[in-house]
């Protein structure tokens, strides 16, 4: 799958997660840093977005430790929570 076809795919799974603070969470990082991504970077996200939503809102909010596998930069963009569009 070409680079374009999977940041499409990643968009529609980010913003559609079920609950709606996941969907401003991991849809508002999605768009603050997806066009800076490297082939790695989206890599991470397509596996971060299996995870399951409460994990992924408690590691980005500090109330649960993050697990070795995701820590580095694109957690800590994560946790920084300064994305989430705001009505």
């Amino acid at each position: 799958m070409d680079r374009d076809a999977r940041l499409k795919r990643l968009k529609f799974r980010a913003w559609h997660r079920g609950v709606r603070e996941a969907d401003m969470m991991v849809g508002g990082y999605y768009d603050r840093w997806h066009a800076d991504w490297d082939d790695d970077q989206i890599a991470w996200f397509e596996a971060l977005i299996e995870e399951q939503d409460v994990d992924i809102m408690a590691w980005a909010m500090g109330t649960a430790a993050v697990p070795a596998r995701w820590q580095g930069e694109m957690m800590t963009r994560l946790q920084a929570l300064d994305y989430i569009p705001l009505p």
